[in-house]
């Protein structure tokens, strides 16, 4: 677009012709040319060196969370081994580490209670108008007691709802507690229902009909009570039963949990009479695996320090934050990581194996590692857990150390002051640009003026020319 300067001249003819406006353009990019240069060459560093820091942060900060992620999952947890694994199947939490051997006899499994009722004619029979009542407690034979601290639930039947709907109704005023649906049988239709498992759970079915005989089509024809059963009930609301060790225990479920160490038994049979056996080894392999893997990952880390930080040509050649990092790898294996340890048990990475090289590489001392897990079992699988210390811990707290932003001497002290600096220099090529815009803008202003003056003289110089013409002509 022309400016107003460019327009004055154009208009005056150029007098002069000297492209004043591309003059002043070129006068006022070599005023800042210097200072412009300066500052992008120091923000092209300065963008290496946040790539560099962030590229090392992330591989430190992502080791730490790989490691964290194999110690959750339970890949490293102790192995079960049941003797008889028809009676349960063993799960261990990720983070926990069970020890030990115990016998298990199973003699009852949890059950819910099963209520399959009287038939219908099919599924889109009518139940009648009235009101359905659930109450929940223990059922022990012709007995029912109530548990007071379990509200009943109450579900309204209208004179349009069928089997079907009414099954519905039932699942959705549970919210769980009772699953009802409708069997097609031999019989005709029949509405199930099936409360959860432990003998708690038991349930009467109380129905308030509108009127008429107990039979299909009146609301009376569902209710059922352990005092006029029938052949309605089909499975009684049971406990678990169990001994652990000879110690009787029970559960309202299959699923039991707060055992020692933290491992969970789903039962699944019962072997009255007939005891098996439960143990727990360590993962060896699994340990094993990690601790090469943790390897492989600090060698990659060491090489990102040895070319980002290198002293020549390193982005990081002269970064306290990357020193500081590479002086913390270089003591890793030292770091104690079970405080606690008991004389003989590992206590440091070095114990587990980690050893470091001349060139500060790692390598896995397997010989080490295979001896604290022989010799030391528990001890070396307790440092695979998720507590306040371990392998995880330690190395979670490396990461946060390194990546640090308060802290100036650590990698993410010197990201934050790369990140501040080049935020700086980006302002200050802003206002260069800025300034360099004024003096642009100024030396177009006073080219103009010239310009002005020049187109004047010329103008009066032509006029001049012309009187001496006349004035010669005359003359002659």
């Amino acid at each position: 677009m022309e400016n107003a300067g460019s327009s004055i001249i154009s208009a005056l003819g150029a007098g002069s012709g000297v492209d004043f406006i591309r003059l002043a353009s070129d006068i006022s990019a070599a005023s800042f040319a210097a200072q412009r240069n300066s500052v992008t060459a120091r923000q092209t560093a300065l963008e290496a060196q946040i790539s560099a820091a962030s590229q090392l942060r992330g591989s430190v900060t992502g080791l730490a969370s790989a490691l964290g992620d194999r110690v959750r999952n339970g890949d490293l947890a102790p192995r079960a081994q049941l003797g008889n694994p028809a009676v349960a199947a063993v799960t261990v939490p990720p983070g926990l580490s069970p020890r030990g051997n115990f016998t298990l006899e199973v003699t009852q499994i949890a059950q819910a209670q099963t209520l399959v009722g009287r038939s219908f004619t099919s599924a889109d029979a009518l139940v009648g108008e009235g009101t359905l009542t659930l109450r929940f407690g223990t059922v022990d034979g012709a007995s029912f007691a109530a548990d007071s601290a379990r509200d009943a639930i109450t579900i309204a039947a209208t004179a349009t709802d069928t089997l079907a709907t009414l099954a519905s109704k039932i699942n959705q005023a549970s919210g769980g507690a009772v699953q009802a649906y409708v069997a097609n049988g031999t019989g005709g239709a029949q509405l199930v229902m099936k409360g959860r498992e432990g003998a708690a759970n038991g349930f009467v079915v109380e129905a308030a009909g509108a009127g008429g005989p107990d039979a299909p089509g009146d609301l009376g024809y569902l209710g059922w009570s352990p005092a006029t059963n029938t052949t309605q009930l089909q499975g009684t609301a049971r406990d678990a039963a169990f001994l652990l060790d000879t110690v009787a225990m029970t559960s309202p479920s299959n699923r039991v949990t707060g055992l020692p160490g933290g491992f969970t038994l789903n039962l699944s049979a019962t072997n009255s009479g007939a005891p098996t056996t439960l143990s727990f080894a360590s993962n060896n392999d699994a340990i094993g695996s990690v601790m090469q893997d943790f390897v492989t990952a600090l060698n990659d880390i060491v090489a990102q320090v040895n070319t980002l930080a290198a002293p020549l040509g390193g982005e990081l050649g002269n970064d306290p934050g990357a020193r500081e990092l590479r002086r913390d790898l270089a003591g890793l294996a030292s770091r104690v990581v079970m405080p606690g340890a008991a004389d003989g048990e590992p206590r440091t990475l070095g114990d587990l194996g980690l050893a470091i090289n001349r060139d500060g590489t790692f390598r896995l001392d397997t010989a080490r590692l295979n001896r604290a897990l022989e010799d030391t079992p528990d001890a070396a699988a307790a440092m695979f857990t998720t507590g306040i210390n371990g392998v995880f811990a330690t190395m979670d707290r490396f990461a946060r150390e390194n990546s640090l932003v308060t802290d100036p001497g650590s990698l993410g002290g010197s990201l934050r002051r790369f990140e501040t600096q080049s935020a700086a220099s980006t302002e200050r090529l802003a206002r260069i640009a800025e300034q360099q815009e004024l003096l642009r803008d100024r030396l177009t202003r006073e080219f103009t003026a010239s310009e002005r003056r020049v187109a004047a003289s010329q103008s009066t110089l032509t006029f001049l020319r012309q009187q001496i013409d006349i004035w010669s002509n005359r003359d002659g």
